[in-house]
């Protein structure tokens, strides 16, 4: 990759200190080397930035790009109707031409907006080709297949044997772990307690802890799901991943909207991590997870758009939006400011990832994971004195994004992105469904 100058920029570095420079970056293969002003002009490719915002790329600490075909076909549901009528028949009639495009399709909007590093939960088959879609374009990624050996309401084309569903995830991670030059890393996604034995969620405990990665479940977004743990398991959700064990720095939970105090607690102390999805939570009419007293408390919370189908779009400065508005709503006007949602959408998903000493931030030796934000227009004006929390998580829109770094190769420049061909993706998206349509 060489070396890399961006040059005259706004660098809203997302640092400890929260500075906002005027400068260049220097970027040597894919890590910064050094941020100051009048830096050396020799770079083997110099970005004319002429006074654009830089900014880290955003984190989305929660999606599924197996989902993405599935827009506006499950829409005015909530979460176990959702899953039971329009998601599960869907995922169950997938093939691994459907996938790889549903992931090309997510992962084409992902970029156009600003994301350069996905926590992405897969379906049960055809896993390798949402992973060979994630290598194709540059994406930075945290992925791996869903893991359901329980329910009665299953579809036929999700079911499998707890053996099976080990077994085809540790093939997956022994392939796909560190691939991609380190860009994607395995992670153990069972999908939530009603769809998981107890023996497999004790085995992905053990088999995390011996291969060193993460786990990624969804626990608590809805009161009908805590109904059914309990009926079944005899507690809640948080305090029956506790009991297994479960419950541990690994462990990255999707939602967890109702929480009683017992469960913040054990979040709290055993150093769980969260993922807020505001988008999601409100379109499934799930509820607003209580994200001001988790931060308070020191948790580790990200952001992400959770799935196409119940979101409709993957875009993070309307998550960033929402994330501050509903809890304004709730809780006053101060409850989460402009500053404290946009490093929950950059640093924040960083530490949830266990990333935070490589991306989330503009710093010297961090990698070169970056957008560029042209800010000179009419929603984003006056610019004088301007504080630029404010500017990018109220004002700014994911048509702002110009350019699109990650690991230092540029993924997308003038908002047309370099390593999806749109016109081959749109076109092969729309065939790929309406061949999936068919076999329902």
């Amino acid at each position: 990759m060489g070396t890399t100058l961006i040059r005259d920029a706004v660098i809203v570095t997302m640092n400890a200190r929260g500075e906002v420079l005027r400068g260049d970056v220097w970027i040597e293969n894919n890590r910064i080397i050094r941020i100051g002003a009048d830096l050396a002009e020799s770079a083997d490719l110099i970005i004319e930035a002429g006074g654009k915002t830089l900014l880290p790329g955003f984190v989305q600490t929660h999606v599924h790009l197996c989902q993405t075909l599935f827009r506006g076909r499950a829409d005015d549901l909530e979460l176990i109707d959702w899953l039971r009528q329009r998601i599960w028949p869907m995922e169950a009639a997938h093939d691994a031409e459907s996938v790889y495009y549903s992931a090309l399709l997510g992962l084409g909007e992902l970029i156009r907006s600003g994301t350069t590093t996905i926590l992405d939960m897969e379906t049960v088959n055809h896993t390798e080709a949402a992973f060979r879609a994630i290598e194709e374009s540059g994406m930075r990624a945290f992925s791996g297949k869903v893991m359901m050996d329980h329910g009665d309401e299953v579809p036929e084309g999700l079911r499998e044997t707890t053996e099976d569903s080990i077994r085809r995830s540790i093939e997956l991670l022994k392939a796909w772990d560190g691939a991609a030059g380190g860009r994607i890393r395995y992670v153990f996604c069972p999908r939530f307690v009603v769809s998981c034995t107890e023996e497999l969620l004790i085995r992905v405990r053990d088999l995390a802890a011996h291969y060193d990665v993460r786990i990624h479940t969804h626990a608590s977004e809805n009161q009908g799901e805590i109904a059914l743990v309990e009926a079944e398991r005899g507690m809640r959700n948080v305090v029956y991943l506790d009991h297994i064990g479960l419950a541990r720095p690994n462990l990255i939970l999707a939602h967890s909207i109702w929480l009683d105090d017992e469960e913040k607690q054990i979040i709290r102390e055993r150093g769980v991590k969260v993922t807020h999805c505001p988008g999601s939570n409100l379109k499934l009419s799930s509820g607003v997870a209580e994200i001001p007293a988790l931060l308070e408390a020191g948790v580790k919370v990200g952001l992400g758009a959770d799935g196409a189908p119940c979101n409709n779009n993957l875009d993070m400065f309307q998550e960033m939006r929402l994330s501050a508005f509903i809890q304004k709503v709730k809780h006053g006007p101060t409850a989460m400011s402009a500053a404290s949602v946009l490093r929950m959408a950059t640093m924040g998903g960083a530490e949830v990832l266990g990333m935070e000493n490589e991306i989330g931030s503009i710093e010297v030796g961090k990698l070169a994971d970056l957008q560029l934000l042209d800010l000179e227009d009419f929603h984003v004006y006056p610019s004088f004195d301007a504080d630029w929390a404010s500017r990018i998580v109220y004002a700014a829109t994911r048509g702002d994004v110009d350019t699109v770094m990650i690991d230092g190769r540029i993924v997308m420049e003038g908002k047309v992105v370099r390593t999806i061909d749109k016109s081959r993706v749109l076109p092969a998206s729309d065939a790929a469904l309406r061949r999936l349509l068919a076999r329902l």
